[in-house]
């Protein structure tokens, strides 16, 4: 590894990884809640990045056992120690924006402080 950066990048790059983890910091959701929580993001991309964030390690998916069976994704320990990184974005762009009410992501940010 030349750049811890890069390193970071390559797990949560792009624009979706890291609003999904950030949800997913508030507790384990099944892929209907996600998409309910993202509505921006179409089907087929929340599939894909589901299934990086579980190659990467930083996400876990259960299958429970249930009829119909129930798809729940949470955070692994690696993703688990996302949280304070990703805190600190969103903080940043509450700052840096002056959103502090109605922010997008406002009431997961309240219940994670």
């Amino acid at each position: 590894m030349t750049c811890p950066i890069t390193y970071v990048m390559n797990k949560i790059g792009g624009h979706w990884k890291p609003i999904i983890l950030y949800y997913l910091m508030s507790g384990p959701m099944r892929y209907s809640e996600l998409k309910r929580a993202i509505p921006a993001i179409t089907e087929k991309m929340l599939a894909q990045h589901l299934k990086q964030l579980r190659e990467d390690n930083l996400i876990e998916r259960v299958v429970e056992q249930e009829m119909p069976p129930i798809t729940v994704y949470s955070l692994s320990k690696s993703g688990e120690r996302m949280a304070p990184i990703l805190l600190a974005m969103a903080e940043w762009a509450m700052k840096d924006t002056k959103l502090y009410l109605g922010f997008g992501m406002n009431t997961v940010w309240h219940e994670l402080r």
